[in-house]
């Protein structure tokens, strides 16, 4: 860790999230390359890259689901990576992973309430307010979440993730397959949460006019390895052209 104080990036910042030299490798193939990312309490990073350049393995190696070979990551100052999944879930990390994975066969209600028991202990997140948030799903609590759109699958799945009451919020894609007006729903709703009570959130999305508009700080992949971060609005044209622009 250096000199640096646990808890507290390289910025001087108190950190909800930090992942200091993660390294990931899948069949002797190094995927992620000494990856280090830094979320502050209440900030909102955007994770971008094009397709196949280690976003979505970087997600899942913060939550346990594919194991680090090297590295530190740490949740509000506590380190978690030699946790499993469940025992980083009630450490206050909230995962939304890309496809939204929600219980088909389950209704909306069941689906949130699943989402609660995952949660460490009380806090702001109820079922109550989940649904003052997206108040679309309280007129399907009885549906099953298979037949939802996506759009209302996707509230599902960021509803069921703040019901574990996370102080750290994790989003891969969120605007895939999204309708527009939905898309626009889903930024001002992070854009509330990222204000309220110091929710740090970590967002992979490949949309730039969304990180823009939402983001406070970049980090952009390459080949597994962070290649450019800083403030979203230094953000260039260069580097979009360079790294972002298919």
């Amino acid at each position: 860790m250096g000199e640096i104080e646990a808890g507290v990036g390289e910025q001087g910042v108190v950190c909800g999230l930090r992942m200091e030299g993660v390294v990931v490798s899948y069949e002797g193939s190094r995927i992620l390359r000494g990856v280090d990312v830094e979320v502050e309490r209440g900030g909102l990073v955007c994770l971008m890259g094009r397709n196949g350049v280690g976003k979505t393995t970087t997600l899942r190696a913060l939550m346990g689901l594919v194991a680090c070979e090297e590295g530190r990551i740490e949740v509000g100052g506590r380190r978690v990576d030699r946790l499993g999944p469940a025992e980083r879930a009630r450490s206050g990390l909230g995962y939304v992973p890309q496809g939204r994975d929600i219980f088909p066969a389950l209704t909306v209600l069941e689906n949130l309430r699943v989402g609660a028991l995952s949660a460490a202990g009380e806090g702001k997140w109820n079922v109550e307010s989940v649904l003052e948030l997206f108040p679309v799903l309280r007129e399907m609590l009885g549906r099953k979440g298979g037949v939802l759109s996506g759009g209302q699958q996707q509230q599902l799945a960021i509803a069921r993730a703040l019901l574990t009451n996370p102080s750290v919020l994790v989003l891969d894609e969120p605007t895939e397959g999204i309708q527009p007006n939905i898309i626009d729903l889903i930024g001002e709703t992070l854009l509330k949460l990222k204000g309220a009570g110091g929710m740090s959130i970590l967002l992979v999305e490949q949309y730039l006019d969304f990180c823009t508009w939402i983001g406070d700080r970049f980090y952009i992949l390459e080949r597994g390895s962070v290649v450019s971060k800083g403030a979203m609005s230094e953000l260039t044209e260069s580097v979009v052209r360079k790294y972002l622009t298919v």
